[in-house]
């Protein structure tokens, strides 16, 4: 079930991130994301209060989470998108994150599909997102979804984190 997160998921959600940062120092990294840096409880925290999480609940654990909103980084100003779009007819998948015991079950392509619907519900033209090219499962992802990559860039991941080569994707809705 996927659901808007509450202030009683935060343990849960921080969990999934530790399990993240712990399979990422195990099996080696996909994403730049760094414990302690981004994401942390207090990201999950800031998104609770805006209302943009999202947890896809299994058995009363959080199994994944995406924080969606109409806020478009910075970085996003200076992409040549391919659909035309006021920043109110933009959603914004920011982070997305699976707990990496839970993977491989349609976690992950639930939760886009729920933001693609959000994005839908809201009139918005387009659905965008990045990630890092070095993030093979999540560029297949996005791709078998039907998202286009638009752009290569640099990018600060989380605000925090800079990051070369990073790629901007969107889904025209």
């Amino acid at each position: 079930m996927i659901r808007q997160a509450t202030f009683n998921d935060l343990e849960l959600i921080e969990d999934t991130y530790n399990e993240h940062f712990r399979h990422e120092m195990e099996h080696g990294a996909f994403t730049v994301f760094k414990k302690g840096v981004y994401p942390t409880k207090w990201d999950a925290e800031k998104a609770i209060i805006s209302g943009t999480l999202y947890v896809y609940e299994v058995d009363d654990n959080i199994a994944g989470s995406i924080i969606v909103d109409k806020v478009q980084p910075i970085e996003y100003e200076d992409i040549k998108w391919e659909q035309a779009c006021t920043n109110n007819e933009v959603m914004v998948i920011h982070l997305l994150m699976v707990r990496p015991s839970m993977t491989g079950k349609g976690i992950a392509s639930s939760l886009v599909r729920y933001a693609m619907e959000m994005a839908k519900n809201n009139s918005c033209k387009a659905l965008r997102l990045d990630t890092g090219n070095q993030n093979i499962p999540a560029v297949s992802l996005y791709k078998k979804l039907g998202f286009q990559v638009v752009s290569t860039a640099s990018m600060k991941v989380g605000n925090i984190i800079a990051h070369e080569g990073h790629l901007f994707l969107e889904k025209v809705l």
